[in-house]
């Protein structure tokens, strides 16, 4: 099969849907198939054109950084899908949200299938977009933004299948009356080969490679610095366990990047204020996450509001006790007091309790990953991700 991944942005550009676009065209490669990569020119500093693991990556216009240039690919691509249509049988849109539109109109133009995958929950109905359309005081009960949505919807639902990461997305889908033969749930994968745990010995030689205190706990969190995520709560929380656990540091991996609901700046200016420089870290993008895990007691992660986490299951993977949400597919992922502990969203006393839970009691610490790696073996490696979407994409090339 020759397949094309469109996505907004691609490696390096650090996040979940980068990760799992990367993960399923490393899969395809090393099963024979070809693959090439559309994607956006985030950083004038990246390449137009070049390789990755004998994956083809085509960057396209608008170059740089911005908030509202990512709607530019829905011109810029127009042009790239024609020309390079002889290197694809297939489109597979990794977060369809804006780009999905210009992928099924070419699709339809030259007779090339088109699976949709959605990053986020909220992506066909609109609610996604409501935190964006508030900062131009804009509705979404409007009716201009309505018409839009109902325009784009339109054309989305010709693709010829949609990949759901989680229950919850495939609901929605059906609610907009997309037919249930057209959509797969597939979850989100890790590469359980990189992501694994780490015995005392290793975890002490990264400390000392990261330049972290070997005696200190340390709790992480990777992911973009936005406020969906439970951040400004979790700072607030982590003051109030330093006054417990003097020896804590939690390690903020990641930025706000171009996330419309970026929060970094905020977070920054908490730390300093409320004089925890000791005790929360920011560590930006980084390439060794894998590392950071390993060397890391516990992973916190509070989101308020999210599909599928691929940072949650690597966590995971590595073997560290998680606190975590009920949302999403984080539900079906973890099981409370099993392979993590649940907390509600926003609700600081409970997450509170669970992060000195797992600070208090080893034991359970220990119990909790060494249950959350045995699940992601079982569920999410990506060989066994690939394999699903390997099925999906032969079914959709030849129906029947």
């Amino acid at each position: 099969m020759k397949i094309c991944i469109f996505t907004e942005t691609y490696y390096p550009v650090m996040g979940g849907g980068e990760t799992q676009a990367r993960l399923l065209a490393e899969g395809l490669i090393n099963n024979g198939h070809s693959v090439i990569i559309l994607t956006r020119r985030s950083d004038a500093a990246l390449r137009q054109n070049e390789n990755y693991s004998d994956v083809s990556v085509y960057r396209l216009a608008p170059v740089g950084s911005g908030q509202l240039k990512k709607w530019g690919l829905l011109l810029s691509s127009l042009p790239a899908l024609v020309r390079l249509r002889d290197r694809y049988d297939l489109i597979f849109v990794s977060g369809y949200r804006i780009i999905g539109f210009t992928a099924v109109l070419i699709g339809k133009w030259f007779r090339k299938p088109v699976v949709l995958k959605a990053d986020s929950q909220g992506e066909m109905s609109g609610e996604f977009f409501e935190s964006g359309l508030k900062k131009f005081g804009i509705s979404r009960s409007s009716l201009p933004f309505r018409i839009l949505l109902g325009f784009r919807n339109g054309i989305l639902k010709k693709a010829d299948a949609f990949s759901a990461i989680s229950p919850e997305i495939a609901s929605e889908w059906t609610s907009s009356r997309i037919p249930l033969n057209k959509i797969h749930v597939i979850p989100n994968s890790v590469d359980t080969s990189r992501f694994t745990p780490a015995n005392t010995k290793q975890k002490s030689f990264l400390r000392k490679k990261l330049n972290l205190p070997q005696a200190a706990i340390i709790a992480i969190y990777t992911g973009r610095l936005v406020s969906y995520k439970g951040l400004p709560l979790l700072l607030q929380v982590w003051n109030e366990i330093r006054c417990k656990h003097d020896n804590v540091i939690l390690l903020l991996v990641g930025t706000g990047g171009l996330d419309i609901h970026n929060c970094e700046g905020e977070l920054r200016e908490y730390v300093k204020s409320a004089g925890l420089e000791k005790h929360v870290w920011f560590l930006g993008p980084v390439e060794n996450v894998p590392e950071y895990l390993q060397a890391a007691d516990l992973f916190v992660f509070p989101t308020e509001n999210d599909a599928f986490p691929s940072s949650l299951i690597e966590a995971m993977a590595c073997g560290l006790p998680i606190v975590t949400t009920p949302v999403g597919a984080i539900k079906t992922i973890v099981v409370h007091q099993e392979t993590g502990l649940l907390v509600q969203p926003g609700d600081r006393q409970q997450l509170y309790a669970a992060l000195l839970a797992i600070l208090s009691d080893k034991a359970l610490a220990s119990r909790l990953g060494q249950s959350g790696r045995q699940i992601v073996e079982e569920r999410y490696s990506a060989g066994n991700i690939v394999g699903k979407y390997l099925s999906l994409f032969e079914s959709t090339l030849q129906p029947g």
